[in-house]
């Protein structure tokens, strides 16, 4: 299935976006749902609570009594950690369970308030942030809900900032204007993004990609979605492997393809190997590669490209050492600190674009970059030749 994350700051109308999507035919998995489940009357937690909290945490028709359980729960931090404690388990087993009844599902979207606070998103393919802006979430709550200012202001600053959830979702759905415009904007997102991302990654099929052309003046916030990738990454298959941004992308300045390239460094080629059904699983089907190192030197290496439209990745695994492992991370510093070089390499990138700029695909552009390639490997590997 494809995994979507959903959030939104409070008021920014999150669940009205959470039913365009249902009704699109997605599965929603609702966290406030949830949370309300665990704690039904009846429910193993509710037990557990009274037993830590005291007995009159239980309402008199049974159920939580929310405020008596706050009053006794945030008392002081170790009630809060012992809230936690008993809370999160039950949530994330439930919340399992819904994933594990649909896992036959086409996309499966988890609507979570706390979804960037709780550092969840990298659990996901795909992060949907629905964005109002601070003032008009303040007026929505005091309008709809009926909330004075004060108590509203103290929600939302409770709540991450925009910077902070920029930075980790994918997609910004603006929710700012009428009902209407939000249907039509994630009517688009699906039919776009969401539903061939999703027939990709069943088909372990990466995402069609179009000639070379350059971004010029370059994107200021490739380094920040790398971050999300590789975030992603490292969740899927744990921090045991280094993962860099490499690139043209990585260099601030440098107009650049908008596709990410990273690499995972590996010890050997087994390794590589045995990663790739998982990275197929995670939506970066691959296989076997080699690097051109010129002068008829090839070096193996995995090549896996990802299975999103929405965001050209290429992800290259190199085993530790290689020699395109290590050309690849001395190319960026080399370009991060020497304008000139820098700027001789945006020359031939742009020369080169320009030459193939009727080619259906990017690989003509990538082969004429080689001799250039061959001379700073020279420079930057030492005895590589040899």
């Amino acid at each position: 299935m494809l995994k979507i994350g959903l959030t939104g700051g409070i008021g920014a109308g999150k669940s009205t976006v959470s039913e365009i999507l249902a009704a699109h035919g997605a599965v929603i998995i609702d966290a406030d749902k949830i949370a309300r489940e665990v704690v039904a009357p009846g429910e193993p937690l509710l037990a557990q609570l009274a037993q830590r909290f005291g007995e009159d945490v239980i309402a008199g028709d049974g159920g939580l009594d929310r405020a008596r359980l706050a009053a006794a729960a945030f008392v002081d931090e170790d009630s809060t950690a012992a809230l936690n404690a008993l809370m999160h388990p039950a949530i994330q087993d439930r919340t399992l369970e819904y994933f594990t009844k649909h896992s036959h599902a086409e996309v499966v979207v988890h609507d979570v308030a706390l979804l960037v606070e709780n550092s969840m998103t990298p659990a996901y393919h795909l992060n949907l942030l629905v964005d109002v802006p601070a003032e008009l979430r303040l007026e929505r709550l005091m309008s709809a809900r009926g909330m004075a200012r004060d108590d509203a202001e103290a929600r939302i600053a409770r709540q991450a900032g925009d910077a902070d959830r920029y930075a980790v979702c994918d997609v910004i759905i603006d929710n700012a204007g009428t009902v209407g415009q939000t249907q039509e904007r994630v009517a688009r997102l699906l039919e776009d993004r969401i539903l061939p991302f999703a027939a990709n990654l069943e088909a372990h099929r990466r995402a069609e990609r179009g000639p070379a052309e350059l971004v010029d003046p370059a994107g200021e916030n490739w380094p920040m979605q790398a971050q999300r990738i590789i975030d992603k990454l490292h969740h899927g298959l744990g921090n045991r492997f280094t993962i860099d941004h490499i690139g043209s992308t990585a260099i601030p300045g440098l107009p650049a393809k908008d596709v990410i390239d990273l690499q995972l460094l590996v010890p050997d080629l087994d390794d590589a190997r045995a990663l790739a059904p998982h990275l197929a699983q995670l939506g970066y089907p691959g296989q076997a590669s080699e690097d051109n190192l010129g002068e008829g030197r090839l070096e193996a290496k995995g090549f896996h490209a990802n299975t999103d439209p929405g965001r050209a990745v290429n992800l290259h695994i190199r085993t530790e050492g290689s020699v395109g492992a290590v050309f690849a991370r001395e190319f960026v510093h080399l370009l991060r600190r020497d304008d000139d070089e820098r700027e001789k390499y945006a020359q031939l990138k742009q020369t080169l674009a320009n030459d193939h700029a009727d080619d259906g695909q990017s690989h003509g552009y990538a082969e004429a970059k080689e001799p250039y390639f061959l001379t700073m490997r020279r420079r930057l590997v030492p005895g590589s030749f040899d």
